[in-house]
């Protein structure tokens, strides 16, 4: 009876290795529908009592109120997502930001050390500051918070559009930004 215990852990074990395998290292929950998205506690669901829902956390560049790009990914927090989406708009323009506006959530460690090592980091140390209390400082800030929320802001009200019909990663970001696409 020990050995078929032990045989049963065993097998846990190995079940628990593949559902590790399947997450990833930067995730601590998947979808059995969906192995590539994660789970997340939306602020608000149609029953109004906030469910746990397999999801992609969506991240757009705007400029001058068009999207110039997009990134999908599967990390509950914003945090992981700036390096991902800096890259993309160096690989698309093949040129560097000449400015960056983001909220507190894109805030970290991680983060901070990325544009240090793009060269850039004792420049927008310097200039952030002073930057954020300048009039054009406060005026990026109004803008960022209406083109970026406001682009976000009509997708889910005003576009009702709150449910990716595809699944992965990949085809979750072709869906986005045909979607994205479609409202220029």
């Amino acid at each position: 009876q020990l050995y078929e215990e032990l045989e049963a852990c065993g097998r846990k074990l190995m079940e628990y290795k593949d559902y590790f395998e399947i997450m990833g290292k930067e995730c601590n929950s998947y979808s059995k529908t969906d192995s590539e998205a994660t789970f997340m506690r939306m602020k608000d669901d149609h029953m109004r009592n906030g469910q746990l829902k397999a999801v992609f956390n969506v991240q757009i560049a705007v400029e001058n109120y068009f999207i110039i790009h997009g990134y999908v990914g599967n990390d509950r927090t914003d945090y992981n997502a700036l390096i991902p989406v800096v890259q993309k708009h160096i690989k698309a323009f093949d040129e560097g930001l000449k400015e960056l506006t983001a909220d507190s959530g894109y805030c970290s460690e991680k983060n901070l050390l990325f544009l240090k090592e793009l060269e850039r980091w004792e420049e927008l140390k310097e200039k952030s500051h002073a930057n954020i209390q300048s009039e054009k400082g406060i005026l990026n800030r109004q803008i960022r918070s209406i083109q970026t929320e406001g682009h976000f802001g009509n997708i889910k009200e005003n576009d009702d559009f709150r449910r990716f019909n595809h699944r992965s990663t990949e085809k979750v970001y072709k869906e986005f930004m045909l979607y994205a696409i479609g409202r220029i």
